[in-house]
């Protein structure tokens, strides 16, 4: 490739599709140019929402992100809120629709509907696409950049870096980004990790014996001093590996976080949400019935039965024979049970990445570096990360617009 481009968008993901097509948008008859590494675009797009594309949620702020301040992200999520969201893809064709989790997918329930759209939109707009291009090094030049890869060099005025984290690698989205952002002058965070990730349990924990069961549970972090942190309630599915479900998802990257600065922090499940051990050991004691009996309807028999195994509790036993040793035993079991996590699956399962590129070295109201004029920077490259339910498309849609559109109005 040897022509140059006005704007280079490195990454042609969600959001740097939106930052391709509204820096066409802003800056008609300029050269706006897409490279993406991997043999097909858009595979995040596809497999998202179990291939239906969860592309946003109808309530969003900050209060749903991790990573850098949320004064920062809001900031950001508020220059492109979800009615816009909405308004834009009604205006590509595509009709979205509401669940009752607050969810929104395409009234299609394909994924493809929505990555059709943006190519589509990125055409009118004007934007050369390129793939399979790997950018793989970066560098100023007089007044502009010089990007290069195995396919050649390209030089151009300004460089949107919309590359991804490291989640879903087999994507595209490797953690290639961060060493071109890093070689024009940006730092990381100092841990980088996966985020909306499974979290395993060891070989013979008991739960990995439950695969299948799934129930509404609230997960908690605790700091080495006790002190509860966060706390996230959902469905829970108990799988060979250990725990997955939305509940874990979104509890795993407080967990890590937390255990990189307290190796002391513990993670607890509690599979009654509302009760405590309190609540629940003062019931347990003006029962009649049996455990089985007790919470029939409120878990599946088969947990019942390894809860109380746990306990040392005979799950068709009167709970009247249980002593008070037993009998809270029983109810740590139910409200507050220990996960010993041992790891999790790792960035080839994680649907986002936690850390990258602090907010605090990008102006906010461009999505330009402060540290290096002319580059822009959004999506999970920045050190920003949601929960499930369409948070994190938001944030590429918000910061892929910014940045798009300032890029081409400093050229218009």
């Amino acid at each position: 490739m040897s022509a140059g481009a006005d704007i280079l968008v490195i990454g042609a993901g969600a959001a740097g599709l939106m930052a391709a097509i509204w820096a066409g948008r802003a800056a008609p008859g300029r050269r706006v140019v897409a490279l993406d590494g991997a043999a097909k675009l858009g595979a995040k797009i596809l497999v998202s929402g179990g291939g239906r594309c969860n592309l946003t949620h109808d309530t969003v702020d900050e209060s749903a992100y991790a990573g850098s301040s949320r004064n920062a992200i809001r900031k950001v999520l508020r220059r492109f809120d979800t009615p816009q969201t909405l308004a834009f893809f009604r205006d590509l064709g595509v009709q979205v629709k509401r669940e009752p989790t607050g969810k929104l997918f395409p009234v299609t329930d394909r994924a493809r509907t929505v990555l059709d759209a943006l190519l589509n939109a990125a055409r009118v707009a004007g934007v050369a696409l390129a793939h399979p291009h790997r950018v793989e090094s970066v560098r100023r030049e007089g007044h502009g950049f010089v990007a290069g890869g195995a396919w050649g060099e390209i030089r151009a005025a300004r460089i949107i870096l919309a590359t991804g984290g490291k989640s879903l690698p087999k994507s595209g989205s490797d953690g290639g980004g961060y060493a071109l952002a890093q070689a024009l002058g940006h730092t990381l965070t100092p841990y980088i990790f996966p985020a909306l990730v499974p979290l395993v349990l060891p070989g013979g924990h008991f739960l990995r014996h439950l695969s299948g069961v799934a129930v509404p549970a609230t997960l908690d972090v605790w700091s080495g001093a006790g002190k509860r942190l966060v706390g996230f309630t959902d469905s829970t599915l108990c799988t060979h590996f250990g725990l997955s479900g939305p509940s874990v998802l979104d509890i795993s990257r407080h967990y890590t976080a937390a255990r990189l600065e307290d190796p002391g922090a513990t993670l607890t499940v509690n599979w009654l949400p509302g009760e405590t051990p309190q609540s629940v050991d003062a019931a347990l004691q003006s029962a009649r019935h049996s455990p089985l009996r007790c919470f029939e309807g409120a878990l599946p028999e088969r947990l019942i039965r390894a809860l109380c195994e746990q306990a040392g509790v005979d799950p068709g036993a009167p709970l009247s024979r249980l002593n008070r040793e037993t009998r809270r035993a029983l109810a740590t079991a139910l409200t507050r049970l220990p996960l010993p996590v041992v790891g999790d699956r790792g960035f080839q399962y994680a649907e986002v990445t936690a850390g990258g590129v602090p907010l605090s070295e990008i102006r906010l109201e461009t999505m330009e570096s402060r540290l290096c004029p002319g580059l822009y920077l959004c999506g999970e490259i920045c050190d920003v990360d949601g929960r499930i339910g369409g948070y994190n498309f938001q944030w590429a849609w918000a910061s892929g617009y910014v940045a798009g559109l300032s890029a081409g109005r400093a050229l218009a």
